[in-house]
């Protein structure tokens, strides 16, 4: 419950997901079902749940009367896709480093930072090709944890000049087709070891993370409207300090 909670919180604040999943287990020394990459798929279910539940008059529109903006947000899920597809095996056993996580949170809020300096003028109407292709890009660079994916392509949308809350809504958009598609590259293991998790355990995290996840999309849409990403990004460095404090009292 504890970890459905965090992820339906930091899978949409631009804090990294994959990192809180990754480092609670490590600051608690959690074992078992709940530190494995499988539980982080039925976590990220969860918020796939809040996504579709949240966005689905947008998604109907999409298909309907905005098939350009449609199309626009299937560019955009490409490049994350082909990540996601290729890079996988080598996030789940060469970046799930804290060391790594606490550099990411600091590079990606000082591109945060940056990215508040950008004149926000572009409604979600107003996107073009170029803008889906740069922040769909940048959507590939968040299968590193630390990185966040709502963080980096938020950021990637105030690049381009987009207002704070158009960006964020194309971020959930675009987000959507590629959750789907990691639960899909992982059922075919869960299916088949699935005597070997415990389905409440499971059950317990997908409606925590689903229903905690709704909160925040609708918290962060409005915040947006009034406020800068910079609370985020302190939060985030402090976050890494304490990694670091981690590591060197554990070394």
């Amino acid at each position: 419950m504890i970890l459905g909670v965090i992820q339906g919180l930091t899978e949409f604040f631009p804090v990294s997901s994959t990192a809180h999943l990754i480092l609670v287990p490590w600051f608690f020394g959690w074992k078992g079902d709940v530190n494995t990459l499988t539980f982080d798929i039925a976590l990220h279910a969860g918020t796939l749940a809040a996504l579709l539940f949240t966005f689905w008059k947008d998604w109907l529109e999409l298909f309907i009367r905005r098939q350009k903006l449609l199309g626009l947000i299937i560019i955009a899920s490409i490049p994350g896709g082909i990540a996601g597809f290729f890079l996988d095996d080598i996030a789940e056993k060469s970046l799930r480093q804290p060391l790594l996580i606490s550099l990411m949170l600091v590079a990606v809020g000082l591109v945060m930072l940056a990215a508040e300096r950008s004149e926000k003028l572009k409604t979600i109407e107003k996107t073009n090709f170029i803008d889906a292709l740069i922040i769909g890009v940048a959507q590939a660079v968040a299968i590193i944890p630390g990185v966040s994916r709502s963080g980096i392509t938020i950021s990637a949308g105030l690049f381009r000049g987009m207002k704070r809350e158009a960006s964020a809504r194309f971020s959930f958009l675009i987000s959507t087709p590629l959750i789907a598609g990691a639960i899909l590259l992982h059922l075919k293991k869960f299916l088949i070891n699935r005597e070997l998790y415990d389905i409440h355990l499971f059950t317990a995290g997908f409606i925590s993370s689903s229903v905690t996840g709704f909160v925040a999309i609708i918290f962060l849409l409005k915040f947006l409207k009034k406020y800068p990403l910079n609370i985020f990004v302190y939060y985030r460095f402090i976050l890494a300090v304490v990694i670091i404090a981690g590591i060197w009292l554990r070394g």
